[in-house]
């Protein structure tokens, strides 16, 4: 099991790298080439800058059993469609049952923007965020038979 970090615009990337490193797991992170994402003793992919370029790189790399986190819906329902699992950076775990749903109100939402309306954007990100996507990734892990193996 590895767990697959969609770099681009990622606000949780340490987050996940400690709590990935804790339980003694890979992981990866992708992105393209306006991000510089290295860190040490951690696996990076850079991609050239393109639509989706990081994406098809993700599916190539993910296993049945992975961990993908990415805020990227259609990423994540092709995640789920490998027998994968994907998380979000507010913590919230995609499945089969929300999925659908989760596509559908970015087609709406996209189809508002294209006729000039506007849509809500994302608020500001704050500590407690952080905190909820942190305890969301360690019980999604802890749900797949996996213990912290380092503190």
């Amino acid at each position: 099991m590895k767990l697959i970090v969609d770099g681009d615009g990622c606000p949780v990337i340490d987050i996940c790298i400690r709590v990935t490193k804790s339980f003694g797991k890979d992981i990866l992170i992708i992105c393209d080439t306006s991000h510089n994402l290295s860190r040490y003793d951690v696996e990076t992919i850079v991609v050239s800058k393109g639509n989706d370029a990081a994406d098809f790189i993700i599916i190539n790399k993910v296993d049945k059993g992975d961990i993908v986190v990415t805020q990227d819906y259609g990423l994540a329902a092709m995640v789920l469609s490998k027998g994968a699992s994907a998380i979000n950076q507010n913590g919230l775990i995609y499945s089969n049952n929300n999925i659908d749903q989760l596509l559908f109100t970015r087609h709406i939402s996209k189809k508002v923007r294209k006729s000039g309306g506007r849509t809500k954007g994302p608020k500001k990100r704050t500590k407690a965020d952080n905190e909820k996507f942190e305890i969301e990734l360690i019980n999604l892990l802890k749900s797949k038979g996996y213990k912290i193996k380092y503190k």
